[in-house]
Order: C-alpha cells, then structure tokens, then sequence
C-alpha cells in the first residue's frame, strides 16, 4: 500500500520542524495508523525504534522505560539528528501517561532530542490519558476510516463500489470474495474493536447487549429507534440509561454513533430518540450477507446505504473541523443532517431516490430554525460523488 494519507504531511512536518511535541495518532483499528508512521519515519531519515505494547511484556512497569532508554541510545549517537521512538497500542501499557510525562520530561532538561509518537486505537483511554498527564506535550492527530477520494486514488474503486464496501484499506483485496470479505470486516473489525478496545479497557457490566445493540444500530443505520423500542428488540433489555451509554462508548471507538435529534435546548436533544449512523457503511452491508449487486437492486436499502456514507462522511470530520452533527424530525417532515458550527445550522438533505415524505422537510425546518445554509445531495444538488470527494468542512464553508 504506497498511498500516504494528507495526514503523513502533517506528521512529517510536525517530526522534521524545531518544535518539540510528542506526536499522537488515535482512530479506529485497521484504519492505516502504523503503515501511515512506517511511510513518514522512512522519509525522515532517522534512526527508529518501533515497538507494540499488544503483548504480555507491556504490562511489567519496566517496560515503557526500556524502550524509552533504547530510542536514548538511538538519539546519543545520532547526536544533533536525533532518533524516533514509535510505541503502538500505548494505551494497554498500565499508567501510561504518567509514565510517558515523567521520561519526556527528563529527556526536556537533558536535552536529549528524542521524537517520540505515540499510537492508540482506543480514544476512550487516549483521551483520559492526553488530559489528565500530558497537557502541553502533545499534538494530536486522528485517523479515521479512509475517505472516497482516498479509495478512489489508491484501488481504483468507483462510487457504487466503495458506498458498498467503505473506507477499511485492508478489505479492499477482498471484496471480489464476499465471503472473506464478510469474515475479515467481522473478525479483524469489529470484533476485535468491540473485544479488546471497548470490553477489555473499558467497564461494561453486560456484553452480550452492548453487542447486540451494536448489531441493532448498524441494521437501522440512517433511521431514527428509540432505546425504548430497541429494548423491544433486545433479548436482554437493560435501561434506556445503560444503552445510551453504550451507544456513546461505540461512538468512541468509531463504529457507531447514535445521533441526536436537533433542537434549540440542549435538554430536548438528549431526551429525543437518536438517529443510528455507522462510521462505515461496511458495517451495514456485511451483516446483511448480499452482494453489492442484490443491494444496488433494493432501492430502499440502497438509499440508506447512501444516507449512511454522507452521515459517515460527517462524523468523520466532526471532531477536528469543530462541528455537531444532528438529524431533525417532527411528525411526516424531516432533515437528514443538521450541522452546528460557531452558532451557524446548515440543513442537509440526502435525496437518494427511495420513497420519502411527501411534505419537505426543509421548508418547516426554515420556519423554525432559519438555518444559514441548506444543502441538498443528490437529485439535482450537489452529486454525492462531489460531496464524498472534498473534506465535509470544504462544502459546509
């Protein structure tokens, strides 16, 4: 895989420049992170020690200072070149921002001009770590799931193909065998995410529903389901309490967020019943066990399926770009997405060709919120090609 994503650029030029930071790269498994590092310290031309803390070793206190003491040595003799410390998974290392601090800290007052990255796919740990022990050391980059324009320029893929398959680089030499396919977007994506990023880091009193909810969320990806109706449907129904909890630790790790109904108090929005959105519209497809063609032939599930990759689309820029994402409905009228930036609304509606209400929902939407914009993707509007292809925050500006 040659293609380095825009994010290389920035690592590269934050590595090469005079300004000290530990460099921190957070996202979702399977997403690039460490062939994104391993392209970047290539062109630096330093010496790199490149170590994983996935393992049994990483879990003894000595550890992370002897890696640490490694990447030194590295450094000393490079003398004024310096060298690059790389440690994967650092969130499974025990107390591992205190740690880090402390040997950053000595090798600030030494002098020692070691680089260091840090990498991490649970955010939920990244995070607490990032805010409680290293405020002012680091900068932070996220990767997310890999855009259409990305897809596009390194497999060749086209829009049918890639709004079936998402965004995961590693499934794309498997997506003429849907049967690998489906297996490695189940046991390399998400089960490996859910089990070792949500259930092993993180408290979760009943698995078997935050699975099932994740199962539930990404079937009705694009539809506004109540926590009320999907105990409905859950064998073990818990409280409405516990599964928006588990709807937020989902979101965390990048795989499902339930969104929240727009409106002018924010009480209003986390009392309403959230609209699910996977981050990947693989998640969607490879459950349902069809192929690419079948869902092209199912308008409606087709339509969602195009719903889902704009929603994903957005939620992928969110967090950098400083905006909210919601979704609007009252009664038989409805507003796909609604973008909240710097007190500005921007209306988004998908027209994806499948039956929707008769009334716009645009025009109430006008009536009560007088957003700044409207957008309409699809059916007339901006092609969703065009769309898929910028960043989100190029067409909201």
């Amino acid at each position: 895989m040659e293609h380095e994503r825009p994010a290389g650029a920035q690592l590269f030029a934050r590595l090469k420049g005079p300004r000290r930071h530990i460099q921190v790269l957070a996202g979702p498994r399977q997403v690039g992170k460490s062939t994104l590092v391993a392209q970047v310290t290539a062109r630096l031309g330093l010496p790199v020690h490149s170590v994983s803390a996935d393992g049994p070793d990483a879990q003894h206190p000595s550890w992370l200072a002897m890696q640490w003491d490694r990447a030194r040595l590295l450094t000393m003799e490079q003398k004024r070149k310096g060298a690059v410390l790389v440690i994967d998974e650092v969130q499974k290392v025990p107390r591992w921002s205190e740690h880090v601090k402390a040997l950053w800290d000595e090798d600030t007052r030494a002098g020692i001009r070691l680089k260091v990255v840090l990498l991490g796919s649970s955010p939920l740990l990244m995070q607490q770590g990032l805010t409680e022990s290293l405020a002012g050391r680091f900068e932070l980059l996220r990767l997310q799931q890999w855009s259409y324009a990305e897809m596009e320029q390194t497999f060749g893929w086209g829009l049918d193909r890639y709004l079936f398959h998402g965004g995961y680089p590693g499934a794309a030499r498997l997506v003429r065998e849907p049967t690998r396919w489906r297996a490695y977007v189940r046991d390399s994506l998400i089960e490996t995410t859910i089990a070792r990023d949500v259930l092993q880091m993180t408290r979760v009193d009943k698995p078997a529903l935050l699975r099932r909810l994740f199962e539930l969320g990404c079937h009705y990806s694009g539809q506004e389901l109540s926590y009320t109706k999907l105990m409905g449907q859950l064998q073990d129904a818990g409280n409405t309490t516990t599964l928006s909890h588990y709807g937020e630790l989902l979101s965390a790790v990048g795989l499902l967020t339930p969104l929240q109904k727009y409106a002018s108090q924010r009480v209003r929005q986390r009392a309403s019943s959230p609209k699910w959105m996977v981050h990947d519209t693989a998640l969607l497809t490879a459950p349902l066990g069809i192929t690419q063609a079948q869902a092209r032939k199912d308008g409606s599930l087709w339509g969602r399926i195009m719903e889902s990759a704009v929603g994903a689309h957005l939620l992928h820029g969110a967090r950098d770009e400083g905006y909210q994402v919601y979704y609007w409905r009252e009664g038989d009228r409805e507003v796909d997405f609604v973008i909240e930036r710097a007190g500005r609304i921007t209306a988004i509606e998908v027209k994806s060709g499948r039956l929707r209400n008769a009334h716009s929902g645009l025009t109430t939407f006008h009536a009560a919120f007088a957003p700044a914009r409207s957008l309409l993707i699809g059916g007339g509007g901006i092609p969703l090609e065009e769309f898929l292809m910028r960043p989100a925050s190029k067409v909201l500006a």
